[in-house]
């Protein structure tokens, strides 16, 4: 017989980090028919708001641009996205979103945050306020978001 982990002992980074990845593998389970990844449907959702080069999908997933890269070649290849050079600088290459990848974004899209709010909802959490737990942790967490708000309290005070 299996004996059940005694969570209440965990840390709560380590709670936390279980959480994710058992969210992104719970993702990847329903995503694969559609032939993309937790990965790849965040890349598809940010190229979605306008063309955006490699190094800067890698910061925003706080990944490698290597392991963005293969997200990325992995999209191309399916025709999800296209990759071109930046008009305003010629050695910048952009990641931009085709139409079935808009397409296949509506469709996965939807389907995955009912995903969570369901699994959320049967585990009786608030998820606002989860949510905003969340949200206020990465805030503190990620440096790109210090130096950010750094810079806009800047130019505010200009």
């Amino acid at each position: 017989m299996t004996r059940q982990p005694d969570r209440g002992q965990w840390a709560t980074g380590r709670l936390l980090a279980t959480a994710a990845r058992l969210v992104e593998q719970s993702w990847n389970a329903r995503l694969r028919e559609h032939g993309v990844s937790h990965a790849g449907m965040i890349v598809l959702a940010t190229v979605s708001r306008r063309p955006v080069g490699q190094r800067e999908l890698a910061r925003d997933q706080h990944v490698t641009e290597q392991t963005i890269g293969r997200t990325i070649a992995h999209l191309e290849s399916t025709g999800h996205i296209r990759r071109s050079t930046d008009p305003d600088d010629r050695r910048r290459r952009t990641v931009e979103l085709t139409p079935p990848g808009a397409t296949l974004l509506a469709e996965i899209s939807d389907r995955g945050e009912r995903l969570t709010d369901d699994v959320l909802r049967a585990a009786a959490v608030d998820i606002p306020q989860f949510r905003h737990a969340l949200e206020a942790l990465i805030q503190t967490l990620d440096p790109g978001a210090l130096h950010r708000s750094s810079t806009i309290t800047e130019s505010n005070e200009r």
